[in-house]
């Protein structure tokens, strides 16, 4: 009688789990992991886990852990930061495709496959779990959900993202694209995953996006406040080194996106950059303002002041426009914008009080932001199309 054998696993995927003071879900979930990869996962695969300078028993347990579980092993890093831990397994793998998930499991293991699928058959570059597509099934709280759908709408609206869920921990890419792209990111913390997607957009490699199951995890450790600083940071960051053009970077050439609109290559950047200035000065005079009068009066002063100095700066950068003339009638357009921003923000800080009467200053910089990202999507389109559009110019 043929006896059958298991099929050679011949492709090897490296799946990272980052962690900080994790001593209390670490072994649950890394053995929990192993087993489910064991018996369903048709690949060949390793679990590292990137011990990120802990102070308690974690780094014990996952050198335990990487003596017990065959597949498991265990590296420790001197300082924290989670794309910290990522550059240094991701760029010294020799794995096939290289991934991370957060230590909690919050996504459903069955959506792994999905997620590094694409990436073994060549089909895909990169791939991201989503939480904001249709087919995902999310549990979470509202002020996790509004954040989180506050932060990517901005990147959408300023920074033109193509992608749907920036931060989710649950990623993989193919390894020959993360080492090409890792010299050129910079961040070593939460901002890392948006910056190697943004990088990966603008040299035309493809993102693929897998609705997953996800339940939030309620001991989340992520410092909100601070989180949205550094993430504003580096949106700006990357906004100014984007004016500077693509990077050389060793990545295989992808189907190119379809032409432009003349011009629009040039303005799209300035504009980014200019937006994304505006939004932090419109968040620092809001957080100012709002120690003096409430909250809906703190957002319309810093909305005007900062609207007045946005449609001057894209006047002059954005579309190269000089001189007096037309000035204050582009201004008295640019101010249609700000009216739109002042409905949308006072509109969202109206929900936000009205579903959470005690919400915090950090709630309420979260709902503005969301507010301006849909606002700068629309002033951006009246801007070139009606208030500076060169065939008005040429009119007059």
């Amino acid at each position: 009688m043929t006896q059958l054998t298991a099929p050679v696993r011949t492709r090897l995927v490296e799946i990272v789990v980052p962690v900080y003071n994790e001593q209390r879900v670490l072994a649950e979930s890394v053995r929990r992991l192993h087993s489910y990869l064991v018996a369903t996962f048709p690949y060949g695969f390793r679990i590292t886990i990137a011990d990120n300078a802990s102070t308690d028993q974690t780094w014990p347990i996952a050198v335990g852990l990487s003596r017990e579980l065959p597949y498991v092993r265990a590296v420790h890093l001197e300082a924290k930061g989670r794309g910290r831990a990522l550059r240094r397994v991701w760029s010294e793998s020799d794995a096939d495709v290289v991934g991370y998930m957060d230590v909690d499991l919050s996504t459903d293991l069955d959506a792994f496959l999905p997620l590094v699928a694409p990436l073994l058959s060549g089909h895909s570059d990169l791939a991201i779990g989503t939480r904001l597509s249709r087919g995902s099934n999310v549990v979470r709280g509202p002020k996790r959900e509004f954040i989180s759908r506050s932060y990517n709408l901005l990147l959408r609206g300023a920074m033109g993202a193509g992608f749907s869920d920036a931060q989710c921990g649950f990623k993989a890419v193919r390894t020959e694209i993360a080492q090409a792209l890792l010299p050129a990111v910079e961040d070593e913390e939460w901002f890392f995953d948006t910056e190697l997607l943004l990088l990966a957009e603008r040299h035309g490699l493809r993102i693929h996006e897998v609705p997953v199951d996800w339940v939030d995890d309620p001991d989340s450790r992520v410092d909100i406040v601070k989180t949205i600083k550094d993430d504003l940071k580096g949106m700006a960051r990357v906004a100014r080194k984007t004016l500077s053009g693509p990077a050389g970077i060793p990545v295989p050439p992808r189907v190119r996106n379809a032409t432009l609109p003349k011009g629009l290559a040039r303005q799209l950047p300035s504009f980014a950059v200019i937006g994304v200035i505006s939004t932090l000065a419109h968040l620092g005079l809001f957080v100012f303002l709002r120690m003096l009068v409430p909250s809906v009066a703190a957002n319309a002063l810093a909305l005007f002041i900062t609207a007045v100095a946005n449609t001057a700066a894209n006047r002059r950068f954005t579309f190269g426009v000089t001189g007096r003339a037309g000035a204050l009638r582009q201004q008295l357009e640019g101010g249609l914008a700000f009216v739109i921003g002042l409905v949308l923000s006072t509109g969202g800080l109206a929900v936000l009080t009205a579903l959470a009467p005690d919400a915090s200053t950090a709630a309420e910089v979260a709902a503005v932001i969301a507010a301006n990202a849909l606002a700068t999507l629309v002033r951006f389109f009246l801007l070139r199309a009606w208030v500076f559009n060169p065939r008005r110019a040429e009119a007059a």
